[in-house]
């Protein structure tokens, strides 16, 4: 790795890319989407049959409480070790990897694969690190998390990170310059995942790269351009992934715990490979996140959230000032309005939500796109609240001002523009 990469918290890392196998079956989608869609695991699992794939690398979120998870969970870490001793991988010394993503939709989203460090990256709110967590970390999701990664002898990443460069100073450039790069892979993604290229920087570029995040990084550009009189800089926004990063962050943590620290810094796992994208990028566009429970009563679901907050009604008049939560269920739509100025609708949504099933039956999930929540909504026993989208400019000053947001507020384009799984690194 390049000391001149030092100072910044996004490095070149030694990154793994398989070889000789299909990619189209290699690569897969983030293990935290379709939670409520078995379905679509299925037809994966079909799809890749016998075939070696990243698959056999992840745990689906929607796996993590079942009944066979610390057998999979053994399977995964024998399989990457199987991988490893079989010579599935080549190594990328030193590497960055210019990102092309061929959206469904057909606009494409570029980024640069990279490693994180771990030390700037903090989660908990308040945080003055330069990495920053831009939703709140529900802590009981990580201990099944970190069951997954603390034994595997590799990492592969889903994380985005996000960087505020509305003058395309870091990874627009780099489009121009593919001529001058090593072509990685360029395939069809399944599922509705469009299509990715991979292009390997060379040092000429990584030296760009290295002098354009310092630049995003001057604490005197920072403070003009947020006005922020004061406080430090926030680099880098995580896009997706706040919960795979904390679990790896946690995993750091507890190794420390057992090596002098003269050993620290040298170990693998104080870095997580990730991707980062521009908050500009065009293609780039902040979807909500509905909610659904599931295996409910809507009804006293819907009485109990009027009676949480003082002045809340059923209906919604203009002009009034009022935050309007719009729900789904048994076949009718109707609105609950709440009074809070002031406030985001998600965070009102979640605070009661997360109260509200404590003691009553119910599993919420989060949903990505209207039209799989109205799929749920007309199923007995399921509400759905459709969310609005956040304006992706009031990211970066809405963290650094305010602090975190509520989790799940956002999300970087639909379940299928999620990043699918493809680089790999060493963490052990």
């Amino acid at each position: 790795m390049s000391a001149d990469f030092d100072r910044l918290p996004f490095k070149p890392a030694d990154i793994l890319l398989p070889r000789d196998c299909d990619y189209d079956k290699w690569a897969v989608v983030a293990c935290d989407q379709y939670t409520s869609q078995p379905e679509y695991w299925e037809r994966v699992e079909r799809r890749v049959g016998r075939s070696p794939s990243a698959l056999r690398l992840i745990l689906p979120e929607s796996s993590l409480d079942g009944p066979q998870m610390e057998m999979d969970i053994t399977d995964i870490n024998a399989t990457m070790a199987a991988y490893l001793r079989e010579g599935r991988f080549k190594t990328l010394p030193g590497a960055m990897v210019y990102v092309e993503r061929t959206l469904w939709s057909g606009r494409t989203r570029r980024g640069l694969v990279g490693m994180a460090d771990l030390t700037a990256y903090d989660y908990e709110p308040g945080s003055d690190a330069l990495i920053r967590a831009t939703e709140g970390v529900v802590m009981t999701r990580i201990p099944p998390r970190i069951a997954v990664r603390k034994n595997a002898p590799i990492e592969l990443p889903h994380a985005m990170l996000l960087a505020d460069d509305p003058g395309r100073t870091v990874i627009e450039p780099l489009a121009a310059q593919t001529d001058r790069m090593e072509l990685l892979y360029d395939f069809d993604l399944m599922e509705q995942g469009g299509h990715v290229k991979g292009w390997l920087l060379n040092e000429d570029q990584l030296e760009q790269v290295r002098q354009a995040l310092s630049g995003l990084a001057d604490p005197a550009a920072f403070r003009a351009r947020y006005a922020a009189e004061e406080g430090a800089v926030m680099l880098f926004a995580v896009g997706d992934g706040n919960h795979s990063l904390a679990t790896a962050k946690e995993c750091y943590e507890r190794l420390k715990r057992l090596m002098p620290p003269e050993k620290w810094d040298g170990l693998p796992a104080r870095y997580a490979l990730c991707e980062l994208v521009n908050l500009h990028d065009t293609s780039l566009e902040f979807e909500p996140i509905h909610r659904v429970v599931f295996h409910t009563d809507p009804e006293a679901l819907l009485d109990a959230l009027v009676r949480a907050y003082p002045g809340a009604r059923r209906g919604s008049r203009a002009g009034d000032g009022g935050l309007p939560l719009r729900y789904l269920c048994a076949g009718r739509e109707g609105v609950i309005t709440v009074p809070a100025p002031g406030r985001l609708p998600v965070g009102i949504l979640q605070e009661f939500l997360d109260g509200y099933l404590m003691g009553h039956e119910g599993r919420v999930d989060y949903i990505h796109g209207e039209e799989v929540a109205r799929e749920f909504a007309a199923r007995p026993g399921n509400i759905a609240f459709l969310l609005p989208p956040m304006d992706k400019a009031a990211l970066f000053p809405t963290v650094i001002h305010d602090g975190i947001l509520p989790r799940k507020t956002f999300s970087m384009g639909e379940a299928h523009d999620k990043r699918f799984y493809l680089e790999a690194r060493k963490i052990r």
